[in-house]
């Protein structure tokens, strides 16, 4: 197996280890959980393209029979189930038209790394990183978000395919451009690339402090507009106006959000900030991924 942050530098997939959790085998743990129907994702219209592969899933459908979790939650992350969640994303993975084995996630770290996926890994060897790039067909790509912004993205000529984990601090950090970059050193044009952002936290739904507005104000005097008044001296965020902003910026053919709020709708969506105001202690991971198909 190989994979590389970008920049170049391998991983050590030993030493990342121990950011899993030891699972049982996924195949034996689906066999024990009853099927669901196939979950059917939201899905961008930039990126319907031939061989490439995509979906945001929402929460509905999947086998999690009831609580925070219940549906379609896809995070090892969280306390649900194991076999639930290893169901789940069995489910996923038939709609993307890969073996549950080859749809990948990292160890989420709200950084900007991203690896250069070849093969498959283990869960317990997954990298701790916020990106995936590819250019292998039959691997899906996914991260896992509950708020945070999903993106996608393709070079359709080039068959290069990416996935990224993009809350604020990661889309600040610089994970897209990071991304981008990776893409780039696999044969895709930044001009020709497409990305979409999926459900996150809407502007009306994102309060934050002054602080928060004052970090990324100072970085750069426009990011203001991303900004608008809120209850005494809050403001509110546009997470999806800042990511897009970024992807343009950035250079990319066309970048576009989905514009669905995960705090508003908690019959489609999971969200951490809707279970913090809740008083719980733990919440559903949502799935987005891409693959290139199989030829």
């Amino acid at each position: 197996m190989t994979a590389r942050r970008a920049g170049g530098a391998g991983l050590d997939f030993a030493r990342q280890a121990r950011h899993g959790r030891p699972m049982r085998n996924a195949a034996a743990m689906t066999a024990e959980t009853p099927q669901a129907p196939l979950p059917t994702p939201l899905l961008a219209p930039a990126l319907r393209a031939s061989g490439i592969v995509h979906g945001f899933f929402t929460r509905e459908g999947g086998v999690t029979p009831e609580g925070q979790y219940a549906g379609l939650n896809c995070g090892f992350g969280s306390d649900d189930k194991p076999e639930h969640v290893a169901a789940n994303r069995a489910l996923a993975a038939r709609v993307l038209g890969v073996a549950p084995e080859r749809l990948l996630t990292v160890w989420q770290v709200h950084s900007p790394d991203v690896v250069t996926v070849t093969e498959p890994w283990s869960r317990d060897a997954a990298p701790a990183a916020d990106a995936l790039v590819t250019r292998v067909p039959g691997i899906a790509l996914g991260v896992l978000a509950a708020d945070c912004a999903p993106i996608l993205f393709a070079d359709a000529q080039a068959q290069v395919v990416g996935a990224a984990h993009a809350g604020w601090k990661g889309a600040f950090g610089g994970v897209i451009e990071a991304t981008l970059d990776a893409m780039e050193r696999l044969g895709a044009d930044r001009a020709r690339i497409a990305a979409a952002v999926g459900p996150c936290i809407a502007q009306a739904s994102y309060e934050v402090g002054p602080e928060f507005r004052a970090r990324f104000v100072e970085a750069a005097a426009g990011n203001a507009r991303f900004f608008r008044p809120g209850r005494g001296d809050r403001a509110q965020f546009d997470l999806a106006g800042y990511v897009v902003a970024r992807l343009d910026a950035a250079g990319v053919g066309t970048a576009a959000a989905l514009g669905q709020d995960t705090l508003s709708d908690p019959r489609r969506f999971y969200s951490y900030r809707r279970a913090c105001l809740a008083g719980e202690t733990d919440y559903g991971r949502l799935l987005s991924a891409i693959a290139l198909a199989e030829r």
